[in-house]
């Protein structure tokens, strides 16, 4: 039981749950996501509430503390909260409210178009449909006028809506079928009227304690990012812009660059990392909260600077495209706590961070960290870019070649690295140059074809089988290889690291036997570039695949 807070369950009319939110009585805090929901989401709702379906209890929090909320509500303003006196705020519930808020108080002259942002609120039910299993309730996207037969859900609580819908329906049909349409859109709408949702009110306790059950209720199962936790207990003492506001800027301006985006997560622990927080995985709130007036909104705008030095280095210098294939995200909070420590940055410094990026990549060094792991991670890198310490990786063993091509894998990642610098100019079977990097950074998964496309066969999944490479329509990627062997043009199956010697296992169709030789080919070449760098090789030739990615 959480201290200092009251729950009081109890049963309301929908009705007048939604005059709560019209006369500003109930709101949804700023914390909250925006609306999500997809028109047949909202579809569904109605057609659950008709049924009689439970549709969900709704958790309100009410308090005297003034909070920031929402001032429009499933597209409509709702008027700021009456002065004096406990407002309550929604917690849980809000896609559910917001539906039929946006829905049932619709205004007559609110905006109609063929754009979602304007259809998606106007939500019918055709009285004349038959009953079936299927939902009831529609859109009218089209620009047409809508059917006469159509009640508009927005007439269903006010008497004077409904009435001139049923004037309408009387001008448009004859006495008897508009007399049998009324009385089922009056059936519709007792039973939105008389609709009945549990409601669970949460009173008193602390604003912490309030977005703690918010994050853990929240009904889409995901819980509320650290960073947006940190904004909600804040919110009213920053100005107007929150730590996620300034955050999701400075993943949107890297984005922007080609780089791609940096999880959010990995810019807040980087942010807890330059402010001098210890543990940056699993922080205290009411700590975060307290500091991020001071030392962490501070750190944002060193973490804005210093992430842009560590994009610069992993491309430039590691020969990382793209924020995605980053083995682990921890390596660029790492990277950046030793770009914000070090007053200059020698050749030599950067020579062994280099290699510490492509060592640890290798030999899964982060896999599973824990919070002890990573403050000593960063206690090293600082003392290393305070030319105080020096990186501990020399006696890491790389992980062997891995036997499934999963990109949730740290492992695989690190070999798609080794590949992208291996193989820079490939070439499809036209002799037209491939750029791989373009290709993954909108495809990325699909941007690595399949060789052969039996999944019963032996050795499938692996990286092996697959390379990049663009085809004629109705032309495989064996049968371009094979092609490109018997016309002697070894320089594009070169450029991908094909040899003639596995071409020839797909002439005589041994699928199996052209993937193992080629595995072997691929992984002894990555064997060589393991040893270049010092690593100690893999126990066992091949293995595998850890998903351990953040």
């Amino acid at each position: 039981m959480i201290k200092d807070i009251s729950v009081v369950p109890e049963v309301q009319f929908l009705e007048e749950v939604l005059e709560w939110i019209s006369r500003g009585e109930l709101r949804v805090p700023k914390f909250q996501r925006p609306f999500l929901w997809r028109p047949e989401q909202m579809l569904q709702l109605f057609d659950s509430m008709e049924r009689g379906y439970p549709v969900g209890s709704l958790l309100i929090w009410e308090t005297s503390m003034p909070l920031a909320s929402l001032d429009s509500i499933g597209g409509r303003s709702v008027p700021p909260a009456p002065e004096g006196g406990k407002i309550a705020y929604v917690l849980d519930g809000h896609q559910r409210l917001s539906t039929l808020f946006g829905v049932l108080h619709r205004l007559a002259d609110a905006p109609r178009s063929a754009r979602q942002e304007d259809w998606m609120w106007w939500v019918y039910r055709p009285l004349d449909r038959p009953d079936s299993d299927g939902v009831r309730y529609r859109h009218w996207k089209s620009g047409s006028e809508v059917p006469a037969n159509y009640l508009p859900m927005r007439s269903v609580l006010g008497t004077l809506d409904f009435l001139e819908y049923a004037r309408q329906l009387s001008d448009t049909y004859t006495r008897a079928e508009a007399d049998r349409l009324t009385q089922e859109g009056e059936r519709i709408a007792k039973r939105v009227k008389n609709y009945k949702v549990s409601v669970v009110r949460m009173q008193g306790g602390t604003l912490q304690q309030a977005v703690e059950v918010f994050s853990r209720i929240n009904s889409s199962g995901q819980k509320m990012r650290p960073d947006q936790m940190v904004s909600a207990l804040t919110y009213g003492t920053t100005g107007p812009e929150t730590l996620s506001d300034k955050m999701e800027e400075i993943q949107g301006r890297i984005a922007a660059s080609g780089f791609g985006e940096i999880p959010i997560m990995t810019i807040f622990q980087t942010v807890l990392a330059l402010s001098g927080e210890e543990d940056v995985q699993n922080p205290s709130w009411e700590m975060m909260a307290r500091k991020v007036q001071g030392q962490l909104m501070g750190a944002v705008e060193k973490t804005d600077d210093t992430l842009q030095k560590v994009v610069e280095f992993l491309r430039e210098e590691a020969q990382v495209p793209l924020a995605r294939l980053v083995p682990y995200n921890i390596q660029i909070m790492l990277l950046a706590v030793f770009f914000h420590f070090s007053a200059e940055v020698g050749t030599g410094q950067r020579s062994k961070l280099r290699e510490w990026f492509w060592i640890t990549s290798l030999a899964g060094t982060f896999a599973g960290a824990n919070t002890t792991q990573v403050r000593k991670f960063i206690e090293e890198m600082k003392a290393f870019a305070e030319r105080k310490g020096e990186l501990s990786y020399s006696q890491e063993r790389a992980r062997a070649f891995p036997e499934r091509f999963d990109l949730r894998s740290a492992r695989v990642r690190a070999y798609l690295l080794w590949d992208l610098r291996t193989y820079p100019h490939r070439m499809n079977p036209d002799g037209s140059a491939i750029n791989v990097v373009d290709q993954l950074g909108t495809a990325h998964r699909e941007t690595y074809r399949h060789i052969i496309t039996q999944s019963k066969v032996q050795g499938a999944s692996s990286p092996a089988n697959r390379i990049v490479m663009a085809t004629p329509p109705g032309v495989s990627i064996r049968q371009a290889l094979i092609k490109l062997a018997d016309d002697g043009r070894t320089d594009i199956l070169d450029s991908h690291g094909v040899s003639l010697a596995s071409v020839e296992r797909l002439k005589a169709d041994d699928y199996a036997d052209f993937i193992s030789m080629r595995q072997h080919e691929v992984a002894a070449r990555e064997k060589e570039f393991i040893e270049s760098l010092g690593i100690l090789p893999p126990e066992r030739e091949f293995g595998e695949a850890d998903i351990d990615t953040e």
